[in-house]
């Protein structure tokens, strides 16, 4: 089994270890864009151009589904992908988690970037999954962009600001970025209020990683050998996991079961 994901940066790092721990056997393809990141500042035809590079470059290595480990290619880019690689390749995106967090009753925040945040895409969802839930939409401009570098000044710097546009009375976050679940326990600790029941986080890698085994006909096997190969792609070439990825728990999981060849 050959699981591809893709995103500008290390966002896919939270879905590659989720197929990890679902699949230890599973050879792993990691495709990103660095040079071009993060793609939110791009126009969506730019989006859309630069999303299907990365996934050509991917498909160019045999996988068995392709997971699209990034909310904003998800939002431009998903029917070129598909159109380009399906059926053959199976492509699954990434859906901000509203469903879940609405079906909790709320009050609800979703943390998102600057673009994502009040689009007609994300309003959307909101529409569709939360229609009378308390829904709260945050922007976290820069946050993206520190977390890809580790910048922890700035991380902490982003967090904290967008806490403070969060309501008190939340009880539950979207993540609706891949890169925000590389720092979910920071957010919670910076939006949980004393005394109250604990904050509830949604994130979406769980859910995609599930979903490429379903497309695949394959299924968890947690007890699987970790014997399988880890495939880094950075503008296409192949390449080594960035260092600022080793600062997060889901990268040292990577390297630690399969060593990037």
């Amino acid at each position: 089994m050959k699981i591809a994901l893709m995103d500008s940066g290390i966002g896919l790092l939270a879905a590659a270890a989720a197929v990890r721990r679902l699949r230890p056997d599973a050879e792993l393809v990691l495709s990103s864009d660095p040079g071009n990141m993060p793609w939110g500042r791009h126009t969506p035809e730019d989006v859309t151009a630069l999303a299907l590079a990365v996934a050509e470059a991917a498909a160019l290595h045999g996988p068995d589904a392709l997971i699209v480990a990034c909310n904003t290619a998800s939002v431009h880019a998903l029917p070129t992908l598909r159109a380009h690689l399906e059926p053959g390749i199976p492509v699954i995106g990434t859906v901000p988690a509203i469903k879940p967090a609405a079906a909790g009753g709320g009050p609800v925040a979703i943390w998102a970037t600057p673009a994502t945040t009040g689009s007609p895409y994300q309003r959307g969802l909101i529409r569709e999954f939360a229609d009378g839930v308390t829904v709260t939409e945050v922007p976290c401009p820069g946050l993206a962009d520190a977390i890809e570098h580790a910048d922890e000044a700035a991380i902490d710097a982003a967090i904290a600001a967008a806490a403070v546009g969060t309501p008190d009375d939340v009880r539950a976050v979207v993540l609706g970025c891949t890169h925000y679940e590389l720092v979910a326990e920071r957010i919670r600790a910076a939006v949980q209020r004393p005394g109250l029941a604990p904050l509830v986080l949604h994130g979406s890698a769980g859910a995609v990683a599930a979903q490429a085994l379903r497309r695949i006909g394959g299924g968890p096997a947690l007890e699987a050998p970790a014997d399988s190969s880890l495939t880094v792609l950075l503008g296409g070439r192949a390449g080594a996991l960035p260092a600022t990825a080793l600062t997060y728990d889901e990268g040292r999981l990577l390297q630690a079961v399969s060593p990037a060849r």
